[in-house]
């Protein structure tokens, strides 16, 4: 699989294969993360990872609670509200791994350098052959000061993409993307 194919290939899958994702194979796609470009090569990404089922499912059953108490009328996240309250509903999508890239105040812009990483570490897992979705409703918990100082999280590092990770369990349609919208093109 070339770079193109990947790109054109690789889809947020929510349906993942109750196979484990080996050590090795997730150290490997940290790596390949870790080689995403950066502000001033600042490289400020910190990476933690979480292959325990009954804490992700205990980070999972907090993070709905959390978001719950924000909705509000006309919220952008009343449309979930029915989702969250499903005690089935699982927000990692019962993935056997995640990691959540941190950024650490090294960079005037972490934001983007840590979404430059986590592109980076998708692609490549899409090439070995693992799936992944980006699950921004947990950006909460990993921000979490309480849930920072449980997992040495240091307090100035801020969760930036959290990344649910695994084999996918069937094929996932391709969805229908818009062409580039571009606004100006001179010379």
């Amino acid at each position: 699989m070339n770079v193109s194919e990947a790109i054109a290939t690789r889809r947020s899958v929510r349906a993942y294969a109750a196979r484990p994702v080996e050590r090795a194979v997730i150290e490997d796609l940290l790596s390949a993360a870790a080689l995403a470009p950066s502000a001033m090569n600042t490289q400020p990404w910190a990476f933690g990872v979480i292959q325990d089922a009954a804490r992700l499912q205990a980070y999972s059953d907090s993070t709905k609670a959390a978001l719950l108490t924000t909705i509000t009328p006309g919220s952008p996240l009343e449309r979930y509200r029915e989702m969250l309250t499903d005690p089935e509903y699982h927000i990692f999508y019962h993935a056997p791994a995640l990691v959540v890239i941190y950024g650490t105040p090294a960079s005037p812009c972490p934001q983007n350098d840590c979404s430059l990483a986590a592109m980076t570490l998708m692609l490549a897992a899409w090439e070995q052959g693992l799936a992944s979705c980006w699950i921004g409703f947990a950006l909460s918990v990993f921000n979490d000061p309480t849930i920072k100082a449980e997992l040495g999280v240091p307090t100035d590092y801020t969760a930036v993409a959290p990344l649910i990770l695994g084999y996918p369990a069937s094929e996932t349609p391709v969805p229908e993307k818009n062409p580039p919208a571009i606004l100006f093109w001179e010379g």
